[in-house]
């Protein structure tokens, strides 16, 4: 897996989301390929009864598609760029490509997203599911300040969170802020926490961000307990930051659940683009 993938729909979005990604590539030194999706049918009827309209759609996808690619070559010059019309339903065509790619990078809001809908019904259907990392980019810091944060649940999947997030904090050069929202989890939402407790999450938070932050020395790291609500807490903490790293899974997940509660509610919230980390089949060793 050497690639960055892109979505891309004919919406601002997705073409904020191609910017993003490929400087992303600039970054990693690798290739991004850019991709569209059409319908099944639209990709295979070259004869018939809709054959015309199938023609003028697949025309238009391709118009989109080579908007997007002129902007990742635009904003990657140095990078390897490649286009590709993929068949199929958007959501499971991008879940299905990104079992080939190294992180996957989708809009928040697609051109065909209700009015008032805050986020497209693409990224929800692909956060979570994809086969590697997800990053939604909705709102991008206008001055970013070179951090990179790191929501920590205290769950054993809190680590391939931190992973990543060291890994693309040495990238950048950037500082990485581990964040751990204390509050008492109950059936009804959130209630206030136990003084004494709290004060003992920090020194566990300090310690798997030791582990964690072995392989990267260099990386400078802020540790931080906080209390509030997890999605408030993180949503005002990321304010300015690179990015905001989650995982898709973590404390009070329901079975079945494809991402959990509070990632699903940053994909609404989040100031920055929101780097989901697969950790679903995550279990300790």
């Amino acid at each position: 897996m050497t690639m960055i993938i892109v979505g891309v729909d004919g919406s601002r979005a997705g073409l904020e989301a191609v910017g993003w990604a490929a400087r992303e590539a600039v970054i990693r030194q690798t290739g991004l390929t850019v991709v569209h999706a059409l319908s099944r049918w639209v990709c295979e009827r070259d004869d018939g009864r809709y054959a015309e309209v199938a023609a003028w759609m697949r025309r238009s996808g391709q118009e989109v598609l080579d908007a997007g690619e002129e902007r990742a070559r635009r904003e990657g010059r140095e990078v390897k760029v490649m286009a590709d019309l993929l068949p199929g339903d958007p959501r499971t065509a991008l879940i299905r490509a990104s079992q080939a790619a190294e992180l996957l990078v989708i809009g928040s809001h697609g051109i065909g997203g209700m009015r008032g809908l805050l986020v497209g019904s693409v990224a929800h259907g692909v956060a979570g599911r994809a086969a590697c990392d997800t990053v939604v980019v909705s709102a991008l810091p206008s001055l970013s300040r070179g951090e990179i944060v790191v929501g920590v649940d205290g769950s054993y999947r809190s680590r391939f969170v931190l992973r990543a997030g060291f890994a693309e904090a040495g990238r950048r050069g950037a500082r990485l802020r581990a964040v751990h929202a204390w509050a008492w989890p109950r059936r009804d939402g959130f209630q206030p926490a136990d003084p004494g407790e709290e004060g003992r999450a920090l020194p566990l938070l300090q310690e798997l961000v030791t582990e964690c932050g072995e392989p990267h020395p260099d990386v400078p790291v802020v540790a931080e307990v906080v209390h509030g609500h997890p999605v408030e807490v993180l949503r005002q903490t990321a304010t300015g930051a690179d990015v905001l790293m989650v995982g898709s899974h973590g404390h009070g997940t329901f079975a079945g659940m494809v991402l959990g509660s509070i990632s699903q509610e940053l994909l609404h919230r989040a100031p920055c683009p929101l780097w989901v980390v697969p950790t679903a089949a995550q279990i300790p060793a």
